[in-house]
């Protein structure tokens, strides 16, 4: 019995250990633009191993076994930026956080949204997690102040010379102002979808970065989040979803508790714009 187990514990532990992989690997890429790749090269995969299999295709075979060499260089182009986010999510474990100064960054920015709803004064703000977004925006003015309601009014005034562009909420300070964030390529999504919930979306999904947006037509509140937008949302949501994303508890700042909700607990794949009705702001076509 013990010659036994010394001969399958080291089989074991491999197909253990692949599995795990595997199976983290597709948690992570669900609901990412490369998610629909992984489906249809899976799919188109089993079929030919299939086909050469039942009608012994010795050459189809040979074609298969040279393919897999090209994979990994394959895998590292097609999911490029959902690697280089894994990665830099790995390497930043959030171990320290101040709870008190991520709550006070929250009431800013409910503060700021709901004054430039009431106006229409457009607003688009990224919250940085683990993610150095300065690395995901194509230009940007550096301002490094404290985030006060006031501060972000003033940047996104229409007469302000940086107005346009995001703002990048760094803790409890401004970091950047007038950033140009990435387009999401999404080809789902609605055409009266303007340009500004469009880089929203484009930076969460590059990033775990939580980004905000008022819509200076309709003066609606969104937030986007792991490529997901929900739109119309009022100002207690926003709080509370902010609060659920960026507030650590003390009990999860541990690097297990971490890995597990950024993999384990991503969430499903659902439609990429969620509309909520409001009373406070009505849906409207044509929201920038």
């Amino acid at each position: 019995m013990g010659m036994y187990l010394q001969i399958i514990w080291r089989p074991a532990l491999e197909i253990l250990i692949l599995a795990v992989t595997i199976y983290y690997a597709f948690r992570f890429l669900r609901g990412t633009r490369g998610w629909p790749v992984v489906i249809g090269f899976v799919l188109v995969l089993l079929a030919l191993t299939l086909v050469t299999t039942a009608l012994d295709l010795k050459i189809l075979r040979l074609l298969l076994g040279t393919f897999s060499a090209f994979f990994a260089v394959a895998v590292l182009v097609i999911f490029q930026p959902e690697l280089r986010r894994m990665l830099a999510e790995l390497g930043s474990l959030p171990l320290f956080a101040s709870t008190s100064e991520q709550r006070e960054s929250i009431e800013v920015i409910i503060q700021t949204v709901e004054r430039l709803a009431d106006i229409r004064i457009g607003a688009l703000i990224a919250v940085e997690q683990s993610i150095q977004l300065q690395e995901a925006v194509e230009s940007g003015i550096r301002v490094d102040c404290d985030a006060t309601p006031e501060m972000l009014e003033t940047i996104f005034f229409p007469n302000n010379a940086i107005h346009d562009g995001g703002v990048i909420i760094k803790g409890d300070r401004i970091a950047y102002a007038a950033c140009i964030f990435p387009l999401t390529q999404r080809k789902d999504l609605n055409k009266t979808l303007g340009t500004r919930h469009r880089a929203a979306i484009g930076l969460s999904e590059e990033t775990d970065a939580v980004v905000v947006v008022v819509s200076e037509e309709t003066g609606m509140i969104s937030h986007a989040y792991k490529g997901q937008l929900v739109r119309g949302v009022t100002p207690e949501e926003l709080r509370s979803f902010l609060t659920s994303v960026i507030v650590r508890p003390a009990h999860a700042r541990g690097a297990a508790a971490w890995f597990r909700q950024r993999f384990a607990d991503r969430p499903a794949t659902g439609p990429a714009v969620i509309t909520k009705q409001s009373p406070r702001q009505p849906a409207r076509p044509g929201n920038k």
